[in-house]
């Protein structure tokens, strides 16, 4: 573990498995309540100090510049780790790297951003009082990050916390903890003060428990599956620790029939499997104007067929392992609800031999809204196909979910795509592409796919809070005629008080 700027050990360990051959890898050292309480408590004691929190706009930007280019001198060594211990396909987590590192380099920006304001009153009593709106950090900010994209989800979140003056207690997932634990040492090669950034590799029962509970937290930021962010919720309302959530989806990709179906069915495809379809805007409901349906259903079976799944070390490889055995089996359950419900298997649905997690890219037909597989989050290779005829249908179906994360639309007709998005229900709507991400931009959810948006400047209102400031003014200099005589004393004594 990483507290207090130190490698701290435990009489426990956490074994890490790699998912492409089921064996184990390495052992981290695990994380308990106590462990936990030191490092929110190494966290408070640097915040509480004054130097971290009152480090210069122009001090901070630098540190975090300074962050960014030593990730990215580390940024090969930080892919592999990731394809070792979460499957990541390694040209991925290359790609992701070098997002995160553009992330980082935008936040450096925001410490210069970060401002109050001087409001006009709007009493009648605005002449006694000047009024600022003090923008500060929260203090600890507890991060927990997921297994899908391990040090690039971690690296967003730190770098924003950073960014704003916080301290921060990174909890990474129990499957996929070296990555984290190797960025916490890169960042204090990059000059991070000790006690900045702890981090605590456990149990989500556990580690993660204790740090949502801790009282000395002042945020919780969570990536993760909806059902665990309910729980997260409830555990931190009994200190009203805020929350910000990102959680799962249900993503719709709408087809028309004026679509470029070529590019539609690529992008469906290479955004439903890369990852084995462990990406929380994962386009897994998929609907196609009827005239173009069994074009599209044709070629994105096709493309499920040739779908490049290995080894991910390898740099061809788009579609590694399910991150674990529980995970696969998960997802292999899901696949057989929706055969008893009703569903047909159009490709894939088995697991694939040897060794490893993986499963085949799957495509269903025939699915309903009631059944299971169409209306919970599968975080697998998973994807249904279902035909459409009008608009006001496709809305419908679309937006029939508890999540609201992520929606595609796919269509030449410009009326159709300003529709389209003011009606679909989701934080992020892509037109004529899909999973289009950018660091200035807000990203978050509707409904239960979460609170928050954790990007972008919309970061600094989640990362900061603001203090109000009335300051009371003197009585106004009376006004004083021309032709009034002065008063003929000078020199005043102590006690008589003068106006400035």
């Amino acid at each position: 573990m990483l507290i207090g700027g130190e490698a701290v050990d435990s009489a426990e360990t956490l074994e890490v498995e790699d998912p492409a051959t089921g064996r184990r890898i390495a052992e981290v050292a695990l994380a308990g309540p106590e462990h936990v309480t030191r490092a929110v408590a190494s966290a408070r004691a640097t915040f509480d100090d004054g130097e971290w929190r009152w480090l210069s706009s122009a001090a901070r930007s630098r540190l975090l510049l300074s962050i960014a280019q030593t990730v990215e001198r580390h940024a090969e060594e930080l892919a592999q780790l990731d394809a070792l211990d979460a499957g990541l396909p390694i040209s991925m987590a290359r790609a992701y790297l070098t997002a995160s590192i553009e992330s980082v380099e935008y936040a450096a920006g925001i410490p210069a951003r970060i401002a109050g304001e001087t409001l006009p009153p709007a009493s009648m009593r605005g002449d006694q009082f000047q009024a600022q709106v003090l923008r500060e950090p929260l203090g600890v900010v507890g991060l927990i990050v997921p297994w899908n994209t391990p040090v690039s989800t971690a690296i967003d979140k730190v770098a924003l916390g950073l960014a704003t003056g916080n301290t921060v207690v990174l909890k990474p997932a129990e499957q996929t903890p070296l990555s984290a634990l190797r960025l916490g040492e890169l960042l204090l090669e990059a000059g991070l003060p000790p006690g900045v950034l702890n981090i605590v590799p456990g149990l989500g029962a556990v580690a993660g428990a204790a740090l949502v509970e801790d009282p000395q937290i002042d945020k919780i930021s969570f990536t993760g599956s909806t059902v665990t962010g309910k729980r997260i919720i409830a555990a931190a309302a009994a200190n009203l620790t805020p929350v910000s959530l990102e959680l799962g989806g249900k993503s719709p990709n709408v087809v028309f029939a004026d679509a470029d179906l070529d590019a539609a069915i690529e992008a469906a495809a290479t955004n439903a499997f890369f990852l084995s379809g462990q990406v929380c805007t994962e386009p897994s409901r998929m609907f196609v104007q009827r005239p173009a349906y069994d074009e599209f259903l044709s070629g994105l079976c096709a493309a499920a067929e040739a779908f490049p799944v290995g080894s991910p070390l390898d740099p061809a490889t788009l579609a590694g392992p399910l991150v674990s055995r529980a995970q696969r089996e998960r997802v292999l359950g899901y696949i057989e609800s929706g055969r008893r419900e009703g569903a047909v298997v159009a490709s894939g649905g088995t697991a694939i031999d040897g060794p490893g997690y993986y499963i085949a890219p799957t495509v269903l037909t025939g699915t309903t809204p009631d059944m299971t597989v169409e209306r919970e989050e599968v975080f697998g290779p998973v994807v249904s196909v279902t035909p459409f005829d009008t608009i006001d249908e496709v809305i419908a179906r679309a937006n029939d979910t508890t999540y609201g994360l992520a929606a595609g639309v796919w269509t030449n007709d410009l009326r159709i795509a300003q529709r389209m998005t003011r009606e679909l229900q989701a934080g992020n709507v892509w037109v004529n592409c899909f999973n289009l991400y950018d660091a200035a931009l807000p990203f978050g959810g509707y409904k239960q796919s979460g609170w928050g948006r954790e990007s972008g400047a919309a970061a600094i209102e989640l990362y900061t809070q603001t203090k109000t400031v009335a300051a009371a003014t003197l009585p106004p200099r009376p006004l004083v005629s021309p032709t009034q005589t002065t008063v003929a004393n000078p020199s005043p004594t102590p006690n008589e008080v003068t106006q400035p």
